[in-house]
């Protein structure tokens, strides 16, 4: 999870970025890690007796008896304070985002995870600040590109964690964590997850109309993000047809590299145009 949050940053930065300022980049990349790192933490310290009760998660640290709640918590704070203090070298408004993802993240959904299907819409926010964040690291301003990369991968956390919660379906009963749209694997959470797999591709086609201020991508570029986004699709829509675990993980890891390629392309794109 670290590293693919501080790859959405890293892209949003060279997306945003006029010249790529290594100093800034750094500081990106340390203040990044260290926030997703103290969300984890204080994630990890909530949960500890839920965790305890996952397969996936009963070897956490907490749970395991490795470290105590105090010593993890003093590892949250220093972490925390890390994290905003080199993302405010880059400038206050990044800062103040990483801030609201770590607010959010922790105090939100977290907390909403046994309580209602919705905590995955409210941590569709945190989950999709990484991306514009880098671009508000290069350009010390929010518009319409970082709130258009924003939309992207918005729309993208909801299949991809309903892909999650469908195959580790059992190991979340356990801990009585809501994460399926209404709580079932059945066909309804399916469409909803291949109808949010069409608003993502289109979502990530809009550049190509110039209508994003300087974030534009060309058509060359687009019909390739076209061709990926229906591979990501195919995915959707067998789980909708098959309903099975391994479709579902088979979609998840088709959702990972969805968003790896389209920043990928994204910054090609703008350094090869």
């Amino acid at each position: 999870m670290s590293i693919s949050v501080l790859f959405s940053s890293i892209a949003g930065y060279f997306l945003g970025a006029e010249s790529v300022n290594i100093v800034s980049l750094l500081l990106l990349s340390v203040g990044g890690y260290c926030m997703v790192g103290a969300s984890n933490v204080y994630n990890q310290i909530i949960e500890r007796d839920l965790d305890a009760l996952m397969e996936r998660t009963k070897n956490r640290p907490i749970p395991a008896g490795r470290i105590s709640v105090n010593s993890a918590f003093i590892i949250a704070i220093v972490l925390t304070v890390i994290g905003i203090v080199a993302l405010y070298a880059i400038n206050p408004i990044t800062s103040m985002f990483g801030a609201i993802c770590i607010f959010m993240y922790v105090s939100l959904y977290t907390p909403l995870k046994t309580k209602t299907p919705l905590s995955v819409f409210v941590g569709a926010f945190p989950g999709a600040i990484p991306f514009m964040l880098g671009w508000v690291a290069a350009t010390g301003e929010f518009g319409i590109e970082p709130g258009t990369l924003f939309m992207i991968q918005f729309f993208w956390q909801f299949p991809h964690f309903w892909a999650i919660g469908w195959f580790l379906y059992d190991d979340y009963e356990r801990a009585g964590f809501f994460m399926l749209p209404n709580g079932k694997r059945d066909k309804s959470t399916a469409l909803q997850a291949v109808l949010y797999t069409i608003w993502t591709v289109l979502a990530s086609l809009i550049p190509v109309f110039g209508v994003t201020g300087k974030l534009e991508l060309s058509v060359v570029s687009g019909v390739i993000m076209g061709l990926i986004g229906l591979g990501f699709l195919y995915f959707s829509i067998r789980l909708y047809r098959l309903r099975t675990n391994k479709v579902a993980k088979q979609f998840m890891l088709a959702s990972v590299s969805y968003i790896t390629l389209l920043q990928i392309v994204y910054v090609l794109d703008k350094f090869l145009r």
